[in-house]
Formats: C-alpha cells, structure tokens, sequence
C-alpha cells in the first residue's frame, strides 16, 4: 500500500482578502495586530501552513511563560 502525502496548504486570494479585512476590523474595534502577529499570518500563508498547524502554533504560544518585559 502507497502512502499518500496530502498537498500543501495554499493560501488562495479569497482567504488573503479575509486575512487583511480582520486585521482591519481589529484596527477598528481598537486592538490592532503588532508588527509579530501580523507576520505570523503571513508566514503562515507564505509558506502553506495547514490550518491544524496555525492553530497548534498559536495554542503554543498561550502556553508558554510570559517575558520578564514591562508593558509599554
């Protein structure tokens, strides 16, 4: 038996136009996305993160300590 690879994800321009409106429904509701989140998402499209890797990094980094840094 062959084993099959499933595709990459691959971010099409529906999905990219739904990323930027809900950056900028953030920017709206007051709570903008930092410069590091919005890299990330576009990382994630960049190179074709599947959807259970985005969450699964994102869970990740609700688990982590939080830094020793003051808030601005």
């Amino acid at each position: 038996m062959k084993t099959v690879t499933p595709p990459a994800f691959k971010a099409t321009a529906d999905e990219t136009q739904r990323r930027l409106e809900a950056a900028h429904l953030q920017v709206i509701e007051g709570n903008p996305l930092t410069p590091a989140e919005s890299a990330m998402f576009e990382t994630f499209e960049r190179e074709g993160w599947s959807h259970e890797r985005r969450r699964a990094h994102i869970v990740a980094q609700f688990t982590r300590p939080m830094s020793a840094e003051p808030a601005e």
